[in-house]
């Protein structure tokens, strides 16, 4: 679960019936002023969707996976496994009995590295929560985006890309500081690689059907034009369209903080997120085609 910035975090709490409909219209921009229209079909065919889809079941069938939790290490074997020169990195936590670890897979390459993120932890509470776009969806994607990646030959000069699943996405209690409490996977990561990031691209909420990605407010615009061009010339550009999102923390934050250019993948529109009916059936192949074309072409051309 990513979350809205704290400066919105109080009207949040107290007025949660209006923001609901605030969070569609946001600064006169907001989602109910984005076609709808279905997702198109990309002018290219260098992504298998469905064995992005495979992945994500694979996650589903371990039902809640609480970073910690016996159900998520176990999935996080299955997932190493599935990414190209893959190795555990652990995360510092208070409680070492509930040990956490990301897993980080490479493609080599120049200095500094590309790094595509997702966390593959799920919330511990609605009890139930599965996560099917927050976010199995978006490890599917990395997952296969690492693979058909691997397969393309590759310029000399291409930068590395690490492939880095994150532990400890969600915050592990009740808080009113998310940044703080949560992101534990990201900010370890960012610091045990200090200086090694060139840029960063997080997918979250991008799998759901009529997924539309807006700018996320504290994503690099720079950057963001870049996504932009890519998924225009795979002929999917109306899925991100030219209009602002709002300030959410998410994993891409702390790449930010440390100075690196960061992008977040999201849907905050998503109906469901945070629900127990954030489920499979909640998913489109087409979207998730769309967002992992987009972002093969991306790191294929990126320098």
């Amino acid at each position: 679960m990513a979350y809205i910035s704290l400066r919105r975090v109080v009207v949040l709490a107290v007025l949660q019936v209006a923001i609901l409909a605030f969070l569609f219209t946001r600064h006169g921009h907001g989602h109910e002023a984005i076609a709808r229209s279905p997702t198109p079909t990309p002018t290219v065919d260098r992504f298998d969707a469905g064995r992005a889809l495979a992945t994500v079941r694979l996650q589903l069938a371990a039902g809640q996976r609480p970073a910690g939790s016996p159900q998520l290490r176990r999935v996080a074997e299955k997932l190493r496994a599935k990414l190209p020169d893959a190795h555990f990195e652990d995360v510092p936590v208070a409680d070492p009995t509930h040990p956490l670890r990301n897993i980080v897979g490479r493609l080599p390459g120049t200095q500094p590295a590309i790094v595509l993120g997702a966390h593959y932890d799920t919330e511990y509470h609605p009890k139930g929560f599965v996560g099917a776009n927050d976010a199995a969806a978006a490890v599917g994607t990395v997952i296969e985006v690492a693979r058909d990646l691997k397969a393309m030959k590759r310029p000399k000069d291409a930068p590395e890309i690490d492939f880095v699943l994150f532990d400890g996405e969600e915050e592990p209690f009740p808080t009113n500081d998310f940044y703080r409490d949560a992101l534990r996977g990201s900010k370890a990561y960012v610091n045990a690689h200090p200086g090694q990031t060139r840029a960063m691209l997080l997918l979250d909420y991008m799998g759901n059907r009529g997924v539309r990605l807006p700018r996320e407010a504290t994503s690099n615009a720079r950057l963001w034009s870049t996504v932009r061009v890519a998924a225009r010339r795979v002929g999917v550009g109306a899925v991100f369209p030219n209009v602002p999102e709002t300030s959410i923390i998410d994993d891409h934050s702390p790449f930010l903080a440390a100075g690196t250019p960061a992008v977040d993948f999201i849907d905050w529109s998503y109906p469901v997120k945070d629900t127990i009916r954030d489920t499979y059936d909640q998913l489109s192949e087409r979207a998730i085609d769309a967002v992992g074309e987009t972002v093969v072409e991306l790191l294929r051309t990126y320098k």
